[in-house]
């Protein structure tokens, strides 16, 4: 079974079209473990509501609001959830009727996979959240109008599905393209090394340090772009104070490798 450890804070409405996307899989085989840095009241009332009609299961953990602590709370996703292989998906994110089967079709053991996205902007984000529900056959029949209008920064990647293959494998550690919202591995993986850096507060590149340490532990990164796009509402920056700091530390480990294998 597949585990979708799905993070949020204290954004319902976004968060509600997340799930109602999630609840439209084509692939059911999955259950779903929002990891909550601490939301209100609303978003608690909100996974009440969905869960009793929801076709999957949904656990919902919580965490006290101190801050920024992801890394903490997907920790406690990751050792609360059943499946053996675990997709992380930030509520912001609306995905397609197919994103759990493609991240099911490109799952390989000794990989992880990172996913790509399509952000949209502020207006399609404004309408979007008017919707009394999720409608994908609403959405998809005016795609190409968002795309030309610019709604949307990418098309081609949503019309076409591309298959697995070693194309889709990554030589060495690479920094871009490593998105927290849309990523993959194994259970047993993300366990051996420990999980995300808890010590690492603040929003930012917990998703790269997490990656670094899947690839320094032998397992290979795979594309999941042109398969498994998921949609970025548009938000305003967050707090970013602690972002220089953590891209640091990563890139001080990535150097400490390097040393490590020079002749």
């Amino acid at each position: 079974m597949i585990s979708v450890l799905l993070a949020t804070y204290n954004w319902p409405q976004a968060l509600k079209l997340c799930l109602e996307s999630l609840n439209q899989q084509t692939d059911q085989d999955f259950e779903v473990i929002i990891a909550d840095d601490g939301s209100k009241q609303e978003t608690k009332a909100l996974i009440d509501s969905i869960s009793t009609a929801f076709s999957v299961p949904i656990t919902h953990l919580w965490q006290e609001d101190i801050g920024f602590r992801k890394t903490r709370i997907l920790n406690q996703a990751i050792a609360a959830a059943k499946g053996d292989y675990l997709v992380f998906l930030d509520g912001d994110c609306i995905v397609q009727a197919d994103f759990v089967a493609k991240h099911r079709e490109l799952a390989q053991p000794g990989h992880l996979v990172t996913g790509s996205r399509v952000i949209l902007n502020e207006a399609l984000t404004k309408s979007l959240l008017l919707w009394l529900h999720w409608d994908a056959s609403r959405f998809f029949a005016s795609l190409l109008s968002y795309r030309l209008s610019g709604g949307i920064n990418k098309y081609l990647p949503i019309k076409i599905k591309l298959g697995d293959g070693s194309w889709r494998h990554y030589k060495k550690f690479v920094w871009r393209r490593i998105k927290g919202c849309n990523m993959a591995c194994w259970k047993t993986d993300a366990l051996a090394i420990h999980g995300f850096d808890e010590s690492m507060t603040g929003w930012g590149h917990e998703d790269a340090d997490f990656i670094f340490r899947l690839q320094q532990n032998g397992i290979i990164r795979k594309s999941g772009a042109w398969a498994t796009e998921v949609f970025h509402l548009f938000h305003h920056i967050h707090d970013q104070s602690n972002a220089a700091e953590n891209a640091r530390r990563v890139r001080e480990k990535i150097l400490a490798k390097a040393q490590s294998e020079a002749p």
